[in-house]
């Protein structure tokens, strides 16, 4: 018995060696260690490292990582990575190069480049996580390559006003773009003014857009959303915003660039308030053969609901939807608000994902249990008798 135990602690311990774990140390970054600066991490760290970068403003200091596993962190406080015109291969503040990639509690800011695509983050490798992070300014949010392999998760973040002066250099920039992986994952965030560029685009194959706030606030952005090459996608559970002076009548968008004529991929837009506040204008612009399947969605202002192909459940489109503060962009629900009790179990897609929301946005950055008293009210928030 006592042998048998030993021997499989020594095959951890040898699985461990063997892929470099047993070797992971944490970097201290921050004026008063001895690295002081991010980039002098990027160059000594190991694959598996934890690099843990203290609060504080980081002026003009650029980096590449080509490390495996990586925990790229700000503790005490947000790190800001103020690239005050820089940037790392002519590219972005960070490039990541290496897979399994977690960056937590950064701030990326002020990046430009020759290309006028620089990003906070220009994502090279496979599979990446982004949290509690913020990203503005820059010419991108975050910019990813392409790779079939690789998932992309954003969580509890926020971006705002990434983008390129269309009128001057026929460019656009965006707050977020994610090249062609196979799943991309945007939760709980706050996403707005990307200013005539995409607050969202995004090529992945599978798109879950889940209880953000996306909206024109300040700035008029083109899409909120933009699917560009269809596939399948969840949008389920986010507040939208569309402003009166935005460059693109429609909020969201599906399958404009490829894939039209495929009749094997969904769109589901679940439990979503919309408020546009543009004069007229389009909800859901569906390019593609395959339906778009929009339920119990609050659609306030005018314009068309559903432009293409899809199915219409327990949608409810008003021009006063008793919202608590519409013009400071609270959508929750007043009493007697005509969304209240009036829509349907939303059941699963074809796939088996639940399509009921489980969860609802707080404003900033946070999430909670949506707790359902009756039916299923109509839009992203449950009204709960306050």
């Amino acid at each position: 018995m006592h042998r048998s135990i030993l021997l499989a602690a020594w095959a951890v311990i040898l699985s461990l060696l063997s892929s470099g774990a047993a070797y992971a140390a944490t970097l201290a970054v921050g004026p008063n260690r001895v690295l002081k600066l991010p980039s002098e991490a990027a160059r000594i760290a190991k694959e598996g490292d934890v690099v843990a970068i203290d609060a504080g403003v980081y002026p003009g200091d650029v980096a590449s990582w080509p490390q495996n596993r990586l925990t790229l962190r700000g503790v005490g406080g947000r790190a800001h990575l103020d690239a005050r015109g820089k940037a790392a291969e002519g590219k972005a503040i960070w490039v990541l190069k290496g897979n399994d990639i977690t960056v937590e509690n950064i701030e990326f800011s002020n990046t430009r480049v020759a290309s006028l695509n620089g990003a906070g983050i220009r994502f090279e490798g496979i599979n990446l996580t982004i949290r509690n992070s913020h990203f503005h300014d820059n010419e991108m949010g975050i910019l990813t390559g392409a790779n079939p392999l690789s998932d992309i998760l954003i969580e509890g973040s926020e971006f705002n006003n990434n983008t390129v002066d269309y009128r001057r250099y026929g460019s656009l920039g965006h707050n977020i773009y994610i090249g062609n992986v196979r799943r991309f994952t945007l939760r709980n965030s706050y996403i707005h003014d990307a200013s005539i560029g995409h607050n969202v685009k995004s090529r992945a194959k599978e798109n879950y857009i889940l209880y953000n706030r996306i909206m024109d606030e300040r700035n008029g952005s083109s899409y909120l959303v933009d699917l560009c090459e269809g596939g399948n996608g969840y949008i389920i559970g986010n507040l939208f915003r569309q402003s009166e002076n935005t460059d693109n009548p429609a909020m969201i968008a599906f399958a404009a660039e490829h894939n039209r004529d495929n009749p094997k991929q969904t769109l589901y837009v679940v439990n979503n308030t919309f408020v546009n506040d543009r004069n007229g204008g389009i909800f859901v612009n569906n390019h593609s053969v395959a339906p778009a399947i929009l339920i119990n969605n609050l659609l306030v202002g005018t314009g068309t609901v559903l432009v293409g192909p899809g199915e219409q459940k327990q949608n409810l489109a008003v021009g006063d939807a008793g919202l608590k503060n519409q013009a400071a962009y609270d959508y929750h629900l007043l009493p007697g608000s005509a969304a209240i009790d009036k829509g349907i179990d939303p059941g699963r897609s074809a796939s088996g994902f639940v399509l009921r929301p489980g969860f609802q946005y707080v404003h900033p950055l946070g999430i909670e249990v949506r707790r359902q008293r009756g039916p299923i009210d109509v839009g992203a928030y449950e009204f709960m008798g306050k």
